[in-house]
């Protein structure tokens, strides 16, 4: 009798779980919309609210408060960048790198706002925007090193060099989105091209870490 009183309570508990997972999921993907082109601060929870067509006590109880709220779209948009430039294994290493350097120019492009953030660390010395733009930082380190040596655990200064890199691609988004003179496939082979300049650098200083074929000034 108890085992079945348990399985019957069990079974709402879950479908429950579902449905709240399934409606935040839904705010999320509406945040995502409002916030691509819209700073932080032009939107209040009344705009938000209308615009999303939800009580304001509904985001309040998903996600406590409007920082809450958009510290998880940004992760979740985050999130499916990072899998982006993580996947793709089959492809050849130069074809891999490019299109790590287009979805991100492409998430730059059309989440402008939220790069932003990302990028300047939020408002003011936020913690958690930090720790998401390092983690975006040190995943796509992981990519080009995976494709370029075979391995993410590199040495010290590879990943110095690797890092360096990544920041200057940063700065240089967040010019291009400010200024889009140059096309993305224009600017996607700039950045390509710079990261070869960057990995012949390290092998100079690094001969254990060999500048991939492509990028070698040889060929």
């Amino acid at each position: 009798m108890n085992i079945s009183h348990q399985r019957d309570t069990a079974h709402p508990r879950v479908r429950g779980t579902e449905r709240s997972l399934a409606r935040r999921a839904e705010l999320i993907a509406i945040g995502r919309k409002l916030f691509a082109d819209t700073s932080y601060d032009a939107l209040s929870m009344d705009d938000i609210a209308r615009q999303a067509q939800v009580a304001k006590g509904l985001i309040y109880y998903y996600f406590q408060s409007k920082r809450g709220y958009y510290l998880a779209i940004i992760k979740d948009s985050v999130a499916d960048l990072v899998t982006y430039a993580a996947s793709g294994l089959q492809l050849p290493p130069v074809d891999r790198v490019h299109r790590t350097i287009d979805s991100y120019l492409r998430y730059a492009e059309h989440n402008q706002a939220a790069y932003r953030t990302i990028v300047s660390g939020g408002v003011g010395f936020d913690a958690e925007v930090h720790a998401i733009r390092d983690g975006v930082r040190e995943a796509i380190v992981a990519t080009i090193a995976e494709g370029a040596y075979g391995r993410s655990d590199i040495a010290p200064l590879a990943r110095m060099g690797l890092l360096a890199w990544v920041c200057s691609v940063e700065g240089a988004a967040l010019d291009w989105i400010d200024r889009p003179e140059l096309s993305r496939d224009v600017m996607c082979e700039l950045l390509v091209k710079s990261l070869g300049g960057a990995m012949r650098a390290i092998e100079e200083l690094d001969p254990a870490y060999p500048a991939p074929q492509p990028a070698r000034r040889d060929t």
